[in-house]
């Protein structure tokens, strides 16, 4: 059992602690920015395991490990809700973490992704790719199937997108390149033959969003791509409001507020997590905001 370090059992107080968020690496910023975005007045610890980073490749005992090993550290921190910023450890260890969370909310990305999807095909034949864990895991194909049991899905693995956003490679040849390689059997090929192709993709891990221009140019127009971010922001929202944690819900509601604080962990190289979270954050991330930490 994980145990919230210092946590009154004052609502005022816990209005003013952070969402605490962690990913594999710095992928799960794709959600902290929708969060952002939604929750202006909200602070947020985030953590990037950045030294044992990707999950995806990993062992489900070894995902559901880190997963709970991360989330520990975010609760001796002191947060009132968790997001699972990663799809590979919200499929492998939600369950998990959750048991071993008792007292506050654990949100994960899957969940949201499915209904996003299921919300935006018209046809019902929707595409998932993500890593080779969440593929192996079928959490997606589930949980489309639990909202919508006739939809056909065609999941694949796409491993090396992770590689491509890591490294900087967000468009261009060499990222529509790799794009085509994983997506023409899905969308390419059948179109060659008049076959239906899925109306939806969902980009299932939080790097995959970055490269969106270059993987919406290969699989054509009339194709949705959806991802998870903006529904896990808006689900947040929502139970904040019903366990009135809002920040600036309480008695002094409609007071000015200072925006939320963002801060980071990481378990390895603090310039290089600095430098790729702006990239998928959106804005500059001033050092003294960033700790590395041991897991």
């Amino acid at each position: 059992m994980i145990n919230s370090h210092g946590i009154s059992s004052s609502l005022s107080h816990l209005r003013e602690l952070p969402i605490g968020l962690f990913d594999s690496g710095v992928g799960g910023m794709t959600v902290l920015r929708a969060m952002r975005e939604q929750l202006p007045n909200e602070s947020f610890l985030y953590l990037g395991d950045t030294a044992r980073m990707p999950y995806g490749t990993k062992s489900v005992e070894t995902v559901q490990k880190y997963a709970l090993e991360a989330a520990a550290k975010l609760m001796e921190r002191g947060i009132k809700l968790l997001v699972i910023a990663c799809n590979t450890a919200t499929a492998a260890a939600l369950p998990l973490v959750r048991e071993a969370c008792p007292g506050i909310d654990v949100v994960g990305v899957v969940e949201p992704g499915a209904e996003a999807a299921c919300r935006a095909t018209r046809s019902g034949h929707i595409a998932v790719i993500a890593t080779s864990g969440t593929i192996r895991g079928r959490a997606y194909e589930e949980a489309i199937l639990r909202r919508m049991p006739d939809a056909r899905i065609s999941a694949l693995a796409c491993p090396l997108f992770v590689s491509m956003v890591e490294d900087g490679l967000l468009s261009g040849p060499l990222a529509e390149g790799l794009a085509a390689r994983y997506l023409d059997a899905i969308f390419h090929d059948p179109r060659e033959q008049g076959l239906e192709v899925p109306d939806t993709l969902v980009l299932a891990c939080t790097h995959f969003p970055l490269l969106r221009k270059a993987i919406a140019h290969v699989v054509g127009e009339g194709v949705t791509l959806v991802d998870s971010a903006g529904n896990t922001a808006r689900e947040v929202r929502q139970l904040l409001r019903e366990k009135h944690l809002a920040r600036g819900s309480g008695p002094s509601v409609g007071m000015p507020l200072c925006p939320g604080s963002v801060r980071f962990l990481t378990t390895d190289d603090v310039p290089r997590f600095t430098r790729m979270g702006e990239l998928f954050l959106g804005i500059p991330i001033a050092p003294c905001t960033v700790e590395q930490v041991t897991l």
